[in-house]
């Protein structure tokens, strides 16, 4: 009988020698490119947003603003989750935290966590009632200090009339979200220790901050002030007052009769004090025939104000007296504004004074914004158009190389007044310009950059009764019988 062949081994021992270590060495490879990745994610972090719609990105100064935080912040969102804000809330803290994980982020639906509810409302003493104002609140929390939002006031709205044949309906519609700027201002709150104060002069037609009135108004800016974390207050010089030790910034906002000679004294000792002075001076259209003298005292800072208006019939909103003045200067304050627009209502000339040999501790002046080359003098309508300084910056500190106890002295100077009014402060950049103007005369370079509403857009489709009742038969009907039918061609063709 024939022996049997003997069975060789479908692997030699060279060969599962060589295949172990390859699948060894490419396990280790793989784990060393995820590990790479893992760490190339953790130092260059980048986020993609791929919606228009449905992006949360960070306005480049509140990114900065939070990278300057150090201390711990703990953020309370005490929201319905089913409310209509509470996703792009809390899509936005979530991106303020990835920013900075210094903001420990909890959220508290009180609607179906009673226990949390109650703890949140007994930590920070809020309302047992079911009132709106104690629902739907965003808590910031830092070291002993709170500020507490109101959902209600992260978005602006509009009446929009519902569509209906029997009456008329109107519901609440969603124009804007501003959580970006209330946040900002509530994590500015709760980290910083005192609050800047500005005192806004009053007693000679100057602009009220706690006028509602469109034209004279200037409710809206003391709001931006205060959203920025600075208290406003009102401030009178006659008699024996004098500019308070606190007083960060001085707002002289459009006065339009003479200021007397001791106020404005004390308000060039408030310029040249030791910690520098903060002066954002702001001239109209309604003082040009009459001097205030606040004029007199800017020429020796080299600052002259013109004593007329200008007009520029062909930058004008509707050819009136306003002014759209696009020509900025390379500035703290107008660089986050270069390709924007402000609307200034019949300006005068602000611009430097000329001539004269300069000291080394002269104050610096420079042109902020100017009018077109197509403006003229309202005094003057025959003389040529040419463009017109409209807004200067001063500083004067420390002389280079010097050492001196003097602080660092800053003004914003403005040939008009209105266009920080409430009618008029939400026109183009206007608003903007004035929150950069104020933290760089208060040198919060981190807050250089202005934050607005974001516009929220609504896309719809209206399709009639036809285009319905055909949209129907297609997601009912004709979709899936497609699929039926190539399912049907298929088996038949294997049938085969």
């Amino acid at each position: 009988m024939a022996a049997q062949p003997q069975m060789q081994p479908s692997f030699s021992p060279r060969r599962r020698w060589a295949i172990g270590t390859d699948v060894v060495l490419r396990t280790v490879v793989v784990m060393m490119v995820v590990g790479m990745v893992n760490y190339l994610a953790g130092r260059y972090f980048q986020r993609l947003h791929l919606g228009a719609e449905s992006r949360t990105e960070l306005h480049a100064r509140t990114v900065t603003f939070l990278k300057t935080l150090t201390n711990e912040v703990k953020v309370t969102v005490y929201y319905d989750k089913e409310d209509a804000l509470f996703s792009s809330v809390a899509a936005l803290l979530n991106e303020m935290r990835d920013v900075n994980p210094q903001l420990r982020v909890t959220v508290v639906d009180y609607l179906r966590d009673a226990a949390a509810a109650q703890k949140v409302k007994s930590e920070y003493k809020l309302g047992e009632s079911a009132d709106e104002h104690d629902r739907n609140l965003v808590i910031f929390d830092s070291q002993k200090r709170t500020r507490v939002i109101n959902g209600n006031a992260l978005a602006e709205y509009t009446l929009e009339q519902v569509p209906n044949e029997k009456e008329r309906e109107f519901q609440r519609k969603r124009t804007a979200f501003k959580a970006e700027m209330a946040f900002t201002s509530a994590l500015l709150a709760v980290t910083s220790p005192n609050p800047l104060k500005a005192y806004f002069l009053q007693g000679h037609g100057e602009h009220r901050p706690d006028s509602g009135d469109d034209v004279r108004g200037y409710l809206k800016f003391a709001g931006l002030l205060q959203l920025n974390y600075i208290q406003v207050e009102p401030l009178s010089l006659l008699g024996t007052n004098e500019v308070p030790a606190d007083c960060n910034l001085l707002i002289v906002a459009g006065p339009t009769t003479p200021i007397p000679d001791q106020v404005l004294e004390k308000i060039e000792q408030y310029l040249q004090s030791e910690q520098g002075g903060r002066l954002f001076a702001l001239f109209n259209s309604a003082a040009q025939d009459r001097r205030t003298g606040l004029e007199k005292l800017l020429v020796r800072w080299g600052v002259l104000v013109g004593e007329s208006a200008i007009r520029d019939p062909v930058n004008s909103l509707k050819g009136g007296a306003d002014v759209a003045v696009a020509s900025f200067s390379r500035h703290p304050v107008t660089n986050p504004l270069l390709g924007s627009y402000l609307d200034l209502i019949a300006p005068r000339p602000v611009g430097i004074l000329g001539g004269g040999e300069h000291a080394a501790d002269a104050p610096k002046v420079e042109v902020l914004a100017g009018s077109e080359e197509t403006a003229i003098l309202v005094s003057d309508p025959k003389a040529k158009p040419r463009s017109y300084p409209l807004a200067v910056a001063v500083e004067k500190g420390a002389v280079k190389g010097v050492v001196t106890s003097r602080g660092v002295t800053r003004m914003v100077i403005v040939g008009d007044s209105y266009f920080l009014g409430n009618a008029w402060i939400e026109i183009f950049a206007n608003r903007d310009f004035a929150q950069s103007a104020v933290n760089w005369l208060l040198e919060r370079n981190h807050m250089l950059e202005g934050v607005g509403p974001r516009p929220i857009t609504e896309f719809r489709v209206i399709l009639t009764q036809a285009q319905m009742q055909t949209a129907r038969w297609l997601l009912l009907a004709a979709m899936p019988g497609a699929v039926l039918l190539v399912g049907a061609l298929i088996w038949l063709r294997r049938r085969k």
